[in-house]
């Protein structure tokens, strides 16, 4: 075995907990995104419907970028297929003309209620070969390290 080679495969615990973390992430993610793909659906637009329900059906464009951790930039292109499928609406900001507000839809609720249930089962599928004292073991753990 080369020096390379020793380097990349001897990993510090560090470095080998990050990456099954991706690894386990990418699977369960992989999971959602299948189910939505069989619905015909888009798991990138779903969580921009989902965020925008969290904040009570409507939202400034920036907000929901940073809540998505996408850029303002790209935010306009996820908003724009999900207006013309007719989940969202843009309208003027009440108090400030100048911005935009974005508001879920009747068919925008209605699609989270019919759909998030099968999908919520589907990621309960790999979720659950933790029981309940891991799972929240897990969430505390992961919270810890997103609080840095």
């Amino acid at each position: 075995m080369d020096d390379l080679q020793k380097y990349v495969l001897e990993l510090p615990l560090a470095n080998e907990a990050l990456f099954a973390l991706i690894g386990a992430t990418a699977g369960a993610v992989a999971v959602s995104e299948k189910y939505w793909q069989v619905q015909g659906l888009n798991g990138a637009r779903i969580r921009v419907l989902v965020e925008i329900a969290k904040q009570g059906g409507s939202i400034l464009p920036s907000l929901l970028a940073e809540r998505i951790a996408v850029t303002k930039a790209n935010i306009s292109l996820l908003l724009t297929p999900l207006e013309k499928d007719g989940y969202i609406t843009r309208a003027a900001h009440a108090q400030d003309g100048r911005k935009t507000v974005i508001s879920l839809t009747e068919a925008g609720k209605r699609i989270l209620m019919e759909q998030l249930p099968g999908n919520r089962e589907a990621v309960a599928a790999v979720m659950n070969r933790l029981d309940e004292p891991e799972l929240k073991l897990l969430l505390e753990l992961l919270n810890k390290l997103s609080r840095g």
